[in-house]
């Protein structure tokens, strides 16, 4: 369903390892509508998962996806960069047809 490099893996890993939370506690990636493009990524550390949620194992860490946002999300890359210039979590999705200018929103 979706790809998370080494690096997000590492990310996530020290997060939830922070409060013991690594095998209790999965990354929800969900979509939302917002943003200038019309939908934008949501990201939480979540616990609650629901029969109809895909959970993709990535090494020692778990993403939860719901149903929903499953449609948006098929062939996503979940990154982590951290340089300079920006720091953080980035999605690559080959589904957007077009970005905002910030990035922070997408249209599919």
């Amino acid at each position: 369903m979706l790809e998370v490099t080494e690096a997000a893996q590492a990310r996530l890993k020290d997060l939830l390892g922070r409060d013991d939370k690594l095998e209790t506690h999965g990354l929800r990636m969900k979509v939302v509508g917002g943003g200038c493009s019309g939908l934008q990524y949501q990201l939480s550390l979540d616990s609650d998962f629901s029969e109809t949620d895909h959970i993709v194992e990535a090494g020692p860490v778990k993403v939860v996806v719901d149903e929903k946002s499953a449609l948006y999300l098929v062939g996503v890359t979940l990154d982590f960069v951290d340089t300079l210039q920006e720091s953080g979590f980035k999605i690559g999705n080959p589904n957007a047809s077009t970005t905002c200018g910030c990035g922070e929103s997408f249209a599919a």
